[in-house]
This record gives C-alpha cells, sequence and structure tokens, in this order.
C-alpha cells in the first residue's frame, strides 16, 4: 500500500514516529491501558482498599496510626497472615508505613505515607459511585 506525501505510517509494527512531532508530554499523564494496569495491580486483592480504607480513619480527620491488632480487629474476616501478607505489599508499594517498637512483646504499628493519602479522594469518588449505583439498582427495583 501506498501512502500520499507527509503522511507515516501508525501500524504498530512499523515502530517509527517522525522525529519532528513529540507525542509523549513530560507532564501528561499515561492513560495506556499498561499504565493503568499497573496503577490497577498496585491495589488488587480482596483486603487492601479495606485496609488503606480503615487507616483513612474519619474523614476529615489526620489518618490514624493503628497496631496490628487494631487493624485485625476493625477487619474481623481476614486471615492474620492474609493481613499479614497485605500489609506487606502495601508496604513494599509506598502506600502504608510500618514502624516497629524494640520491646517485649512486639509493638507494630502502619499508617498511611503521603502516597496512600493521596487515594482517599480516589476512595471516596469510588464509594460514591458505589452509593449512587446501589441508588439506582434500589430505584430501578422498585419502578
Amino acid at each position: 500500500m501506498r501512502y500520499a506525501a507527509g503522511m507515516t505510517r501508525t501500524h504498530k509494527t512499523v515502530g517509527y514516529s517522525p522525529k519532528s512531532k513529540s507525542t509523549v508530554s513530560i507532564d501528561a499523564r499515561d492513560c495506556s491501558p499498561e499504565a493503568a494496569a499497573e496503577a490497577f495491580e498496585l491495589l488488587e486483592g480482596r483486603w487492601k482498599l479495606v485496609i488503606i480504607h480503615n487507616l483513612f480513619g474519619c474523614e476529615g480527620s489526620a489518618s490514624p496510626i493503628m497496631r496490628f491488632s487494631e487493624l485485625e480487629r476493625a477487619i474481623p474476616n481476614v486471615s492474620q497472615k492474609m493481613l499479614i501478607q497485605q500489609l506487606r505489599c502495601l508496604e513494599r508499594d509506598g502506600i502504608v508505613q510500618r514502624t516497629i517498637h524494640p520491646q517485649v512483646p512486639p509493638k507494630v504499628e502502619y499508617q498511611l505515607t503521603e502516597i496512600g493519602e493521596a487515594l482517599r479522594p480516589t476512595l471516596s469518588a469510588l464509594l460514591d459511585w458505589a452509593d449512587l449505583r446501589k441508588r439506582h439498582i434500589t430505584h430501578a427495583s422498585k419502578g
């Protein structure tokens, strides 16, 4: 197939992009499927969002510092092993900060990092969406 003068091929096997036209801005957000998958992977898991929600505390207040046992009581359906695994993943990803106090018995505390705290408006919007969906389904079933 021939292309008109000035046209560039965009087929993915070509891998060519004209040098004069920059398609990536440094300040632009990456909205590619790969970037979305990477972001979703950070929060995947049955308990991660529940843990983060508990670490937000009350709306309008600073994020609390919670001991492991407090988180365990706040999320009664999670096993101790799973809670530890999910907290370690959140810590590894920079969302949760873990502080170990050298005492007997060991005192371990968890709190959100600045990056974790930045999830507050997103989680709040997700909860608003879930409430809207619930009201819509309730309204649809009545009418």
